[in-house]
């Protein structure tokens, strides 16, 4: 018996001696009965609280979107910036956890130019915590100036989007996508939109590969009518 348990069994002892003047079996019992009750209230609050068990948080899945689903949320993001806003060029980017596959992407990247503002922003819609993407939701981008007489920055009027990457890629896959992804699964998916001024065409752009330098095949889909319109590489 431990020095505490002797210390209760003592106050216990004295205590019952002190009010409870019994015969000695009645005072021997009674005694027994109280220092186990001090014992058991002793033992229970010298046991060591446990602590709480907390479930280890599990990592977001990453949010696959099509080009205009994160366009119209990027458009949004533009107007707030300059009320002219118009987009002149959509693009997607491939992430750990997003090779662009069924037309989707975890980060979609959208410029805007302001012509009464003479400037051009960027802004990105990210979907994912992977590593090598920018944090979830709407970044923008640092301003600059904007020409119109550029051809890379030629402004489109949202009206002509109406084919998505999705539409965009199953046309892509009829004319050479799905012989590619078949020999090799793991390649990536870029899609690239804006206006060609030559003909007054919004295109969508499908890479099959990491970039348009090293694509394996690049597929020209009518943004607006869905059209296919001819293989660039």
């Amino acid at each position: 018996m431990n020095l505490f348990a002797l210390l209760v069994e003592s106050m216990a002892a004295s205590t019952v001696a002190k009010f409870l003047p019994m015969d000695g079996a009645m005072n021997k019992l009674l005694m027994a009965m109280l220092a186990l009750a001090f014992l058991t209230l002793a033992g229970c609050s010298s046991q060591p609280a446990t602590p709480a068990q907390t479930e280890k948080p599990q990592p977001k899945a990453a949010d696959l979107e099509t080009g205009r689903y994160a366009f119209q949320k990027l458009y949004i993001a533009a107007r707030g910036w300059a009320r002219d806003a118009q987009p002149f060029r959509l693009e997607s980017q491939p992430t750990a956890d997003s090779r662009g596959k069924d037309g989707k992407s975890a980060v979609w990247r959208a410029s805007f130019a302001s012509p009464a503002g003479h400037g051009v922003k960027p802004y990105v819609w990210s979907g994912t915590d992977a590593q090598d993407a920018p944090s979830r939701g709407i970044s923008p981008g640092n301003e600059d100036s904007y020409s119109p007489s550029n051809a890379s920055t030629q402004i489109f009027d949202i009206g002509f989007l109406k084919i998505d990457s999705d539409k965009a890629f199953e046309i892509a896959q009829q004319h050479g996508g799905d012989k590619l992804i078949e020999k090799t699964p793991d390649t990536p998916i870029l899609y690239v939109l804006d206006w060609n001024r030559t003909t007054n065409t919004l295109i969508w752009h499908v890479i099959y590969g990491s970039s348009r330098d090293d694509a394996k095949l690049i597929v020209d889909v009518n943004g607006t009518t869905g059209e296919f319109i001819r293989v660039e590489k």
